[in-house]
């Protein structure tokens, strides 16, 4: 907390008797109302307060946000655990004070930050508005801020960290999160998203100065009369797209495609910046759905903004693919860092492909592509592919025939972002990496998944494809029959109550017996269990994990006897229990209906098994 004497007067200035009843609670309220200068949040607080509900000032005052996947994620609205002007400059306080203790040279560096288009008006919170909070607090410590102007891609800030050598980047966005969402995501200077330490390190630091600085903090007019801030959005489009045009290898073919796009920007950031990306690679640009072009933070036409929802969230595109006769359907999420593909089937309507089928086809094609100008099998050996632990294994398909690495990282791309630093460092070349949730990164133009570049490799190669009398969906078959059948399904339950996710954990850890995790599934025999939550790997000689331990959230796998690998873990941005299986057949085995059939069985028993969903009351993902 700051002394005392600050801008915002002694707490005690608006003490009085107690309040709630809970002395605590009484604390969280005066602080509340002494620092929060947001005359909405401060009514809202005033409103519970006045209508006696303190459970509802409890829930919003006695705990705090913490980085989960995707850095700080809450709903907008007062409350010291959820988003808004008071903990943003609260979050940019602790992080300027780590930065100085970290990076010598910050005040020369500065700072990036940008923003999407979320916001919401019973609150006065706009991801544009906070920003310029991020950005004033960073001001008034006399370090330069490249604040974007306007809204960007969420790649476009760590792409900027790096290109402008600044110490840390702040994205303002929430991605695909429902529309009361939103969220503050830490880049670090090496342009990945921060991982421990750097995340506990700031949330601690965050705690020890709460109460904002100085009026300053508050000052949103700061960013146009200070001559620290500069606006780096024209330098880092342009550079952005020279760069991503090392991803175009086929230019030629492109200019004269006979096939055409639609593209969906979800109510949000993507529709000019892939419009833009298209004509670098020398398309049409790609025809945007009308009603989801521009920005809207109420995503109207949407029940939810997220794209990997599939065919009943791109109802809109699909009509309209179909009116224009347009074969491949495109979907950024509102914050342009995923990308969906949907593609016109011959006599039987749209096949929507899963992250892991994308994935399959987009690495074939990076190390296609790459193959063509590297002949000697010996440059394999500095090439890799990445993926999440819960993603298909069809990367490491690729890499055992083709002789190049693969390696696995924790759920998140914080940790690709991460691991491609570090690989760079010893000259190795990462061609692709992705996470299932339709999160993909081709080449490595940055350290963060790009809808955006994505866009346009998928529409270059569904060209190349068409122009060797090839669908996607084909291909698709294609890689499998070389490379193995890679049939997985993944989805979640919903969950709002912590107790309860805590207890089916514990009791899958303690299923045969205390300390005794499962012994079977569906009948299935299971010969191994990972639980990177503790630690535990039943695989290693040493019972240890490989992959590191994040005792902040649940994660366990199983490997079964017929090949199934199943996963159960807690989301990082959402409340929800995700879970997610896959089949590895090897090369040639190619009856679908058989794999699906037996991971359908225990995917199912999964589900019943060890979340017991009718039990504990949870919500099962509506189609």
């Amino acid at each position: 907390m700051g002394d005392d004497s600050g801008v915002n007067g002694n707490l005690n200035a608006n003490r009085r008797s107690s309040i709630t009843g809970d002395p605590q609670l009484d604390e969280a309220v005066q602080r509340w109302l002494t620092w929060d200068k947001n005359r909405r949040t401060r009514a809202q607080v005033e409103s519970l307060l006045a209508a006696g509900d303190h459970e509802d000032l409890k829930s919003r005052l006695s705990s705090r946000m913490s980085f989960g996947t995707a850095g700080l994620r809450a709903p907008m609205g007062a409350g010291f655990n959820r988003i808004n002007d008071l903990t943003i400059i609260q979050s940019t306080q602790g992080l300027y004070s780590y930065l100085l203790r970290c990076v010598p040279d910050l005040s020369s560096r500065g700072v990036v930050v940008g923003f999407d288009t979320r916001g919401q008006v019973e609150s006065n919170c706009s991801s544009q508005g906070l920003a310029t909070l991020t950005a004033a607090v960073m001001l008034s410590r006399d370090v330069p801020v490249h604040l974007f102007s306007t809204y960007v891609p969420t790649p476009y800030v760590p792409y900027a960290v790096q290109k402008l050598g600044a110490a840390a980047g702040v994205m303002i966005t929430a991605s695909h999160n429902p529309k009361e969402d939103n969220g503050y995501k830490v880049y670090w200077s090496n342009g990945a998203q921060i991982s421990s330490p750097h995340d506990k390190e700031i949330l601690r630091s965050i705690e020890e100065q709460l109460e904002p600085w100085s009026a300053s903090c508050w000052d949103q007019e700061l960013v146009d009369s200070s001559n620290l801030r500069t606006d780096p959005l024209t330098q880092i489009n342009s550079c952005y797209m020279d760069q991503i045009s090392s991803l175009c290898f086929h230019r030629e073919l492109n200019s004269c495609c006979p096939l055409r796009f639609v593209h969906s920007s979800f109510h949000g950031v993507g529709h000019v910046f892939v419009q833009q990306a298209f004509q670098t690679f020398g398309f049409t640009p790609p025809i945007p759905v009308p009603e989801q072009k521009d920005p809207d933070p109420t995503f109207p036409s949407v029940r939810c903004p997220n794209p990997e929802e599939g065919e009943s969230v791109l109802e809109l595109s699909l009509r309209l693919a179909e009116r224009e006769k347009a074969c491949i359907v495109l979907a950024t999420d509102p914050d342009a860092d995923r990308l969906a593909v949907a593609e016109k089937s011959d006599g039987c309507g749209w096949k929507v492909f899963t992250g892991n089928e994308m994935a399959a086809l987009l690495g074939w094609w990076m190390f296609f592509n790459w193959k063509a100008s590297h002949r000697d099998p010996a440059d394999c050996q500095s090439v890799y592919m990445l993926a999440t632990t819960v993603s298909s294994k069809i990367l490491q398909a690729f890499a055992r025939v083709e002789g190049f690495n693969f390696q696995e990282t924790l759920p998140g791309f914080k940790w690709i972002g991460n691991m491609m630093h570090e690989l760079a460092k010893t000259g190795n070349t990462v061609l692709f990496a992705f996470e299932e949730s339709i999160g993909f990164l081709c080449g490595s133009p940055v350290l963060e998944k790009d809808g955006v570049s994505t866009a346009a490799v998928v529409a270059e190669m569904a060209a190349y494809l068409h122009n060797h009398n090839l669908s996607l969906k084909q291909q698709l078959h294609n890689v499998y029959q070389t490379y193995g059948c890679h049939v997985s399904k993944t989805s979640y339950v919903i969950c709002n109550d912590a107790p309860t996710i805590k207890k089916i954990f514990t009791r899958i850890r303690n299923f045969d017996g205390v300390g005794s995790y499962p012994k079977m599934c569906g009948g299935i025999q299971i010969v191994h269990v990972r639980d990177v939550t503790t630690g535990y790997d039943s695989s290693q000689p040493d019972l240890r994990c490989v992959l590191p331990v994040t005792r902040s959230s649940q994660m366990i796998t199983f490997t079964l006897q017929n090949g199934v690998v199943a996963t159960l873990r807690t989301s990082g941005t959402e409340p929800k229990i995700k879970y997610y299986t896959e089949f590895c057949a090897a090369p040639g085995k190619s009856d679908v209906s058989i794999l699906e059939a037996e991971l359908r069985k225990v995917t199912d028993a999964l589900l019943d098994e060890f979340l017991e969903p009718e039990k504990n009351h949870l919500v099962h993902r509506s189609v």
